[in-house]
């Protein structure tokens, strides 16, 4: 019999460690628009549409994106267990919330591919701290791009001050429009600064305010009532934007796969990121967003890149909170 196809019953700790992993994924405002029904050798991953930003992401991109990292985070997980996950994306036409099926085979005894990524699923984090006055090694940008092939997308990396300032004054000018749609801005507050809550962005992970207007920054904290210290952040940062060639749903499941894969070889380079998604949220300006040389494919992360200091993670729901059906896990 095929070894590799056997299957196997999940057990507690396997469950423990794949949903740890699965919640540790970034999300559109920490929002963690995601459930999970694990059953015997199978985890399915479903979005949750009452978690959804409708106004800043009304077509459901983000939703999907974060999901495709979760999934991603999983597939490192059951690698790091021992498991080859069979993955099926979007299986279901019919239900439009079911995202993937992943099927575990049997344990294997020799860990590789994936696995070697575990470790920096904990050590992840979304860093607004101003980075230090250091370039990436070209070794590393290269490995970055690399994982985002892997996944079927493309991985641009601008540190070039002209091109950087070119984008930059697109954020700016989604912020500058953002100013002028409430509606936007109280669904954005509802998830930022909330004392004793499981998700959202609290205050000590707003970072700083910037002290000039035209930082590379987005600042969340903007209409919070908190009081926040100002910095100086870097003028010319690495930027990053992850494209892929097609805009389908399907597409921005892959994107979500490939945006965690290029964080985490962020992070094991010891590199940190932040999100500065402004012009993707303005269908006017999201088309501006692709390379100006080829205008091939379709623009769905922006990232702020380098070294800066360790900040804290956000703050997660319980895995009980986003198991269906009742919950073996605590």
């Amino acid at each position: 019999m095929d070894t590799l196809h056997q299957n196997v019953e999940l057990s507690l700790e396997d469950e423990r460690v794949l949903l740890t992993a699965a919640t540790s994924a970034p999300s559109l405002h920490n929002s963690q628009p995601w459930s999970f029904d694990l059953h015997d050798d199978r985890l399915t991953i479903y979005a949750d549409p009452s978690r959804q930003l409708t106004r800043t992401d009304p077509a459901g991109r983000s939703l999907l994106i974060s999901c495709g990292a979760a999934l991603f985070n999983v597939r490192v997980a059951a690698e790091h267990l021992g498991f080859h996950p069979r993955v099926r994306l979007l299986p279901d036409a019919d239900d439009q919330t079911l995202v993937a099926s992943i099927r575990f085979g049997r344990r294997q005894v020799h860990v590789a591919g994936l696995a070697g990524y575990y470790r920096a699923v904990e050590a992840r984090r979304t860093n607004r701290l101003p980075f230090h006055d250091r370039s990436i090694p070209h070794a590393a940008l290269a490995s970055m791009g690399e994982a985002a092939r892997a996944e079927n997308a493309l991985l641009r990396i601008y540190d070039d001050p002209d091109k950087v300032a070119r984008i930059v004054e697109l954020l700016h000018e989604a912020d500058r429009a953002e100013a002028h749609d409430p509606a936007v801005r109280v669904e954005r507050q509802a998830w930022i600064g909330g004392p004793q809550r499981a998700d959202g962005i609290p205050v000590r992970s707003l970072g700083p305010r910037p002290s000039a207007p035209t930082a590379p920054f987005r600042d969340l904290g903007r209409g919070v009532d908190v009081s926040r210290e100002s910095a100086r952040f870097e003028q010319a940062p690495t930027v990053a934007i992850l494209s892929t060639r097609h805009d389908e749903r399907l597409d921005w499941v892959r994107a979500g796969q490939a945006l965690q894969r290029v964080l985490l070889e962020a992070t094991r380079a010891g590199l940190a990121a932040s999100f500065m998604n402004q012009p993707l949220e303005q269908e006017a300006l999201r088309g501006l967003v692709r390379s100006p040389v080829s205008g091939v494919g379709h623009s769905h992360m922006i990232m702020r890149m380098g070294y800066g200091d360790p900040v804290p993670m956000t703050p997660r729901r319980p895995l009980s909170a986003v198991r269906r059906h009742g919950s073996r896990t605590s």
